[in-house]
C-alpha cells in the first residue's frame, strides 16, 4: 500500500529480462507476431485489420480516430486506409461537406474479410485467455488497465 510518502525505487533485478515492461513488451511481441501469421491468408496487416474491427464496430470513423484506436500515426493510418481501399475493404468519399475529415465505411468485401480473419484473431486471443488460470484474468485485465492509466498521467 502507498501511504504517500517517496520511495527510493527498486533496485533493478540483475536480469533485465526479469523486468515486468521487457515481459509485457515480449507478451505483445509474440500477440504480434502470431496475429501477422494469421492474418497473412486474409491479406491483411495488424493494423489493417484492427482498422476493419473498429469501423464494423463504429462506421464513419476519421483517419485521426482510427490512428489512435489503432496504435498507429495519422500518417500510418494513412497508408492503412488506402491499401484498405485500394483492396476495395473499404469506401471513402473523396470530399466532405464538413470539415477535413472522410468517415470510412466498410464494404460488403471488407465485411466478409474481416468475419473471415476474425475466427482466426479470437483463437489466437483466445490461446493467451485460457493460458491464464480462470480465477486469476479478471485480476489481470484489472492490474494491466491500472498500468495503462499509470503511464498515461
Amino acid at each position: 500500500m502507498h501511504d504517500g510518502t517517496p520511495s527510493s525505487p527498486a533496485p533493478p533485478p540483475a536480469d533485465v529480462t526479469e523486468r515486468l515492461g521487457y515481459r509485457l513488451k515480449r507478451a505483445a511481441a509474440a500477440l504480434r507476431t502470431a496475429m501477422d501469421r494469421a492474418l497473412r491468408q486474409y491479406g491483411l496487416t495488424v493494423p489493417q485489420y484492427a482498422c476493419l474491427e473498429l469501423l464494423d464496430q463504429q462506421p464513419g470513423l476519421s483517419n485521426a480516430e482510427l490512428a489512435r484506436g489503432t496504435f498507429v500515426t495519422r500518417q500510418s493510418m494513412n497508408v492503412v486506409l488506402r491499401g484498405l481501399q485500394d483492396a476495395g475493404l473499404i469506401t471513402r468519399p473523396a470530399t466532405t461537406d464538413h470539415g477535413r475529415a472522410l468517415p470510412a465505411h466498410l464494404t460488403p468485401e471488407g465485411h466478409h474479410r474481416l468475419a473471415a480473419a476474425r475466427s482466426a484473431v479470437y483463437a489466437i486471443d483466445e490461446r493467451m485467455t485460457n493460458s491464464v488460470p480462470e480465477q486469476r484474468l479478471p485480476q489481470l485485465l484489472t492490474d494491466l488497465d491500472h498500468m495503462t492509466a499509470a503511464l498515461d498521467e
